[in-house]
């Protein structure tokens, strides 16, 4: 009996705080869904179809079939016998329906360039840390080449080798031509029987 009169305080607030706290949706469990008095549509699919008219009102196409159209509507309206025109000469069935294309093309076209931008935003966000992910590479590419030539600063390359052995030649083709002159710049050369009695 107890631990159900404990549960029972659990779950009904009691105090003087608990009457005056609003009752909170609880969040976790889903929402209940209201009801909506306009019908609801998906954003995207709308903006896919509103770039493809925007395409298509921006063509040669369009204005080709759109020019073929009001002809005919105008030849039909002025040609055709009285009792088949639906359109008399002021055309303003044809003025209507020319405002009314008008009105929905022109949300339209915004719609799709309102998506367009918001495209460019995002490629030129990306860019831009494209561009400073690129520069800190760089920065340490630099550090790096410049710590490699500090390092390498101290070691003997092949060309300053080259250089040292060239000069070490030299000197020695000068000892060897003055050697030829006269001058002994070398020791002279022990005889091989003079080395036997050295051992």
């Amino acid at each position: 009996m107890v631990p159900e009169r404990e549960t029972l305080r659990e779950r009904i607030p009691s105090g003087s705080t608990a009457a005056g706290r609003p009752r909170t949706a609880r969040l976790d469990q889903p929402g209940v869904p209201k009801h909506r008095i306009l019908p609801e549509y998906d954003p995207e699919a709308f903006g896919r179809f509103s770039e493809r008219i925007a395409r298509f009102l921006g063509t040669g196409r369009f204005l080709v079939w759109m020019t073929a159209a009001i002809i005919l509507w105008v030849a039909w309206n002025t040609l055709a016998p009285r009792d088949l025109r639906f359109d008399e000469y002021p055309f303003i069935f044809l003025t209507l329906m020319l405002s009314l294309q008008a009105s929905y093309a022109a949300p339209l076209i915004l719609l799709a360039q309102n998506r367009q931008d918001d495209r460019d935003r995002v490629n030129l966000e990306q860019d831009r840390k494209q561009n400073e992910r690129s520069i800190a590479d760089t920065e340490y590419l630099t550090r790096e080449v410049a710590a490699l030539r500090i390092g390498l600063g101290e070691v003997a390359t092949r060309d300053w080798i080259r250089s040292e052995l060239q000069d070490v030649v030299k000197e020695l083709e000068e000892r060897h031509n003055g050697h030829r002159h006269g001058s002994v710049v070398f020791p002279a050369e022990r005889s091989p029987g003079r080395d036997a009695d050295d051992r």
